[in-house]
């Protein structure tokens, strides 16, 4: 049986319209859609705790210590290297690098998302190009349920922290956060159990319900 042939009236060239060899037409816009989709799903899988960094924050004269969960710009260029490849991304600084532009390539354009960033107290202008850079990550989604993460406090071993002269606490040599070992879980992109070990193995901090083996598995 020969192959049937069409006349240019008879075929269809719409927005999103691609002919291929057997005549099959695909929506261009429906692949793209796809493809965008999983894109946004690689860039705002949550990270996991290995991903991120702890640091204290804050240490009252009673002995606790609040700790703030946050991601450093390498965290953001692993991420955009995994869901795009290393020639897939590229950013931009203007305003003295107050301002950074992270542009994604989508086939056939790039796509931008851009943010202003604050200067760190060491380091002024490689802080706040790393601070910008890291705010336009945010707006592709990486990192975002970070700003999710509940109020973390934990009481201190006596080692852990010291008072000065002026009745100030400060952490001490006893406190070492990157030797600690956090796990999280996260239910629809959400935060739902976060637990933290020290060094010797002993629990220090513990927030939410942890899945059962079920739900893990399911």
């Amino acid at each position: 049986m020969s192959e049937p042939t069409y006349t240019e009236a008879e075929i269809s060239y719409g927005p999103g319209h691609v002919v291929i060899p057997g005549h099959v037409v695909i929506q261009e816009q429906e692949r793209k859609a796809m493809n965008s989709t999983d894109l946004l799903a690689k860039l705002t899988t949550p990270l996991r705790t290995d991903q991120i960094e702890f640091r204290v924050q804050s240490i009252n004269k009673g002995g606790y210590a609040t700790i703030l969960a946050y991601k450093d710009a390498r965290c953001d260029m692993q991420r955009l290297d995994e869901a795009v490849g290393p020639l897939g991304w590229q950013r931009m600084h203007t305003r003295d690098n107050r301002n950074c532009t992270v542009s994604l390539w989508d086939g056939e354009k790039w796509v931008s998302k851009e943010d202003t960033g604050t200067e760190s107290m060491a380091e002024a202008a490689k802080g706040l190009a790393s601070d910008s850079f890291k705010r336009a990550c945010f707006n592709w989604g990486i990192g975002r349920e970070l700003y999710d993460y509940p109020s973390i406090k934990i009481k201190l071993n006596k080692d852990e922290f010291t008072i000065d002269d002026n009745g100030k606490a400060k952490q001490s040599w006893g406190l070492n956060l990157r030797e600690w070992s956090w796990y999280s879980e996260f239910t629809d992109n959400k935060l739902s159990f976060l637990a933290a070990k020290d060094s010797s193995g002993a629990g220090r901090f513990k927030w939410g319900t942890i899945k059962t083996k079920e739900q893990t598995n399911a």
